[in-house]
């Protein structure tokens, strides 16, 4: 146990105010405290091991304990700790710009730091804003993003994000977001038998709502390669394709949400990569760094850089620790761990299996459907396996929290076990894991869900 373990768990309750936490359910119990990491494994203040099956938050690509980005933090810190981007520049922002543009599909060659993802979600809204007022088109300012989509919690990004639970208690929020059906084929409601119609169906939605709103009114639209709330949606065949031709016939940008999706969790550098289609905009953070300093960045074409390029035009927009030297520092060493270790040809190697090995747990009469790609899955659980039937409000706050997550973290496993949407369990797991941590899973997974079911 670690030594100050009483006083941690004091002024954990007296003082810290957690993140998307019901502290309510520390009135009784201990916080838990996670102390160290090493490799794809985490270790509590008890000294409990467990194994971690979410990357921290879709965000530790090379895993725990890598020595050489400490080390590159360290370095940089001490010959350069901080200077802002506000015209001005440094070597590790320049040349983490330079190694990000080289991998970003297509002509986006313009890179925008930011503190987080968030942020990064922010930043593209207003570029769009601002590169439509500028080139004769200031109506544009409208966006349209798919339900249950999270994109980030400030209040632009907010109010993009389509999830009413996580928005009506901070309303009124930015005007003229809409939304339209996300890719969700276990749900589809048309086109339930044939998965191509279902994607041409979905993509055509944003066509409709484009023009209900008018298209001189609508500025971008904001997807994510795979939507991560309600348990990893992947894109049908020609999703993405169909969408482009949207996108380009009004003259509306696509903003290709990646902070989850991107840096290797498909197993590519960039979603777009992974389903071949080409962004206006890519938003990124997370496995950027692989979490050892926060950045993220707004990605953009040369075409919305243009009216910026000269005169006295400026994009008046940015952040204190948007392109940090030390982030962007540790930014260059994560990325080169992916090219010498060869994370993203080990991801595509490892997913077959992966996939496989999670689709055993079909067999437990409460596993509904498993989904995703890449290092990046879904369990949706249900009540009925045959009329797909979910769970009561009630009934999944009694299942989900309190007995299936709970009990995966007290069996060492940490991952989400989320309700946005219907109840899933998702699996977003550092892209060092190979299939000895994919049994690990899913014979814990095996054991917990195989109990809730009982409980039914």
């Amino acid at each position: 146990m670690h030594p100050d373990y009483d006083h941690l768990q004091r002024a954990a309750k007296d003082h810290l105010w957690m993140h998307f936490t019901r502290h309510g359910s520390y009135a009784e119990a201990d916080v838990p405290v996670i102390v160290r990491g090493e490799g794809s494994y985490i270790w509590d203040a008890n000294g409990k091991r467990y194994l971690d099956a979410l990357a921290g938050l879709f965000v530790t690509q090379v895993g725990h304990g890598r020595t050489e980005l400490a080390e590159t933090a360290a370095a940089q810190a001490k010959q350069l700790a901080f200077h802002p981007l506000w015209s001005y520049a440094h070597p590790t922002a320049i040349e983490l710009a330079e190694k990000i543009a080289g991998y970003a599909p297509g002509d986006l060659n313009r890179v925008f730091f930011t503190s987080g993802g968030g942020e990064a979600v922010e930043t593209a809204w207003k570029l769009a804003k601002n590169y439509f007022k500028l080139v004769g088109k200031p109506l544009k300012h409208k966006v349209i993003s798919r339900s249950i989509a999270y994109h980030g919690t400030t209040q632009g990004a907010l109010s993009i994000t389509g999830l009413p639970g996580l928005k009506q208690q901070f309303e009124p929020l930015v005007p003229s977001t809409f939304r339209v059906p996300n890719t969700n084929f276990y749900r589809a409601p048309e086109r339930t038998d044939d998965l191509e119609a279902f994607g041409r169906w979905a993509a055509d939605q944003i066509a409709v709502a484009i023009e209900n709103e008018g298209p001189d009114t609508v500025a971008a639209v904001f997807l994510e390669p795979v939507q991560n709330a309600g348990g990893c949606f992947p894109p049908p065949p020609g999703y993405f394709q169909r969408v482009r031709e949207i996108c380009d016939e009004h003259d509306v940008l696509l903003v290709s949400d990646e902070v989850i999706c991107a840096f290797g969790r498909l197993g590519h550098m960039f979603g777009a990569d992974r389903y071949d289609y080409q962004p206006d905009m890519i938003t990124v953070a997370k496995g950027i760094t692989s979490g050892y300093s926060p950045l993220g960045a707004m990605i953009a074409s040369d075409r919305l850089m243009e009216p910026f390029r000269t005169g006295r035009e400026m994009f008046a927009h940015g952040y204190t620790f948007g392109g940090h030297p030390v982030s962007t520092a540790v930014g260059l060493r994560n990325l080169q761990i992916f090219e010498d270790e060869r994370l993203l040809e080990r991801v595509r190697e490892n997913e077959g299996t992966f996939r496989a090995t999670l689709e055993r747990l079909k067999d437990l009469p409460i596993v509904g459907d498993v989904r995703g790609d890449g290092f990046f899955y879904g369990i949706e659980l249900v009540k009925d396996k045959t009329t797909k039937e979910s769970f009561t409000d009630e009934e999944c706050e009694r299942l989900l929290y309190g007995f299936v997550s709970k009990q995966l973290f007290a069996e060492g496993l940490y991952c989400r076990a989320d309700d946005r949407g219907d109840p899933v369990v998702q699996l977003a797991p550092p892209l060092i894991c190979g299939p000895e941590h994919f049994d690990e899973m899913e014979q814990i997974l095996r054991v917990v869900l195989d109990k809730a079911g009982s409980l039914i």
